[in-house]
């Protein structure tokens, strides 16, 4: 078993998902602005590539659930157990957040960018609902070159150690599993939501001056406890070639939201 401690930043403090915002997440019940969770997840990435390295952001795979929300400033401690591939975040007493990793012998079959459509971002995106969110959506691309104005800080914003990333000028998990976050936000109007939870497959790491395209449709939509989920099936091309396939899992419109407009 392995672990670190570090002091937890929340980066979405002046993101339009204002879940992130103090004031905001208080009224919905929480202690205060919640850390995102793909950066939960990058915190989470640590154990595995500290132990496997390059060859997990090659083939690894990891999924990731939140159970309660990570908060600004507090001080979480990150486990790996290296036989189990189970990592943790939680602040000694309570889990925060739970992933399950593993670094398969093969890769599994990588995704074709022929079963996803580059298409337009909407220039009038509708608001987040069971239709526009309708399962088999194919939602417009998000696309970059690598790095982006995230990425050249996002090291230091997850408070990362690890010294792989700027030896090789390759993506840190976490801003690979933004860029489904990117993908939902920009293709329809959301108020305050909350990602819970993510599969990823990779494939090859993201590298310096490669063009990036993220993809991806709605594979289901429901209504569960009072909150309303969207699952996204994402993939992730650099230069046309697959990097990471993901699994997406969103409340787009927590209940707390419906009965603050209701």
């Amino acid at each position: 078993m392995i672990s670190r401690q570090l002091t937890a930043f929340n980066t979405a403090t002046e993101s339009t998902n204002k879940i992130h915002d103090d004031e905001t997440a208080r009224r919905f019940g929480f202690t205060g602005g919640l850390v995102p969770g793909v950066e939960v997840h990058g915190y989470l990435s640590w154990g595995p590539v500290r132990t496997w390295g390059e060859q997990w952001l090659t083939r690894g795979t990891m999924t990731s659930r939140y159970s309660r929300p990570t908060y600004d400033g507090s001080q979480v401690t990150v486990t790996f157990d290296e036989r189990t591939g189970e990592a943790t975040v939680g602040d000694g007493e309570q889990v925060d957040a739970i992933a399950t990793a593993a670094l398969p012998g093969l890769s599994k079959v990588a995704p074709a960018i022929s079963d996803y459509p580059h298409l337009p971002v909407p220039a009038d995106p509708p608001p987040a609902s069971p239709h526009s969110l309708s399962t088999g959506h194919h939602l417009g691309s998000a696309d970059l070159v690598f790095p982006d104005e995230k990425a050249e800080r996002y090291l230091d914003d997850v408070r990362e150690e690890l010294a792989i990333y700027r030896e090789l000028e390759v993506a840190h998990p976490g801003w690979v599993l933004g860029l489904a976050n990117q993908l939902l936000m920009t293709n329809v109007v959301l108020g305050p939501w909350i990602h819970v939870g993510s599969t990823v497959t990779n494939f090859a790491p993201i590298r310096r001056g490669q063009q990036v395209s993220c993809r991806g449709s709605v594979t289901d939509q429901y209504e569960k406890s009072g909150h309303r989920f969207v699952e996204l099936d994402v993939a992730v091309f650099a230069d046309e070639a697959a990097a990471a396939h993901i699994q997406h899992v969103a409340i787009y419109e927590p209940r707390q939201v419906r009965q603050h407009l209701g």
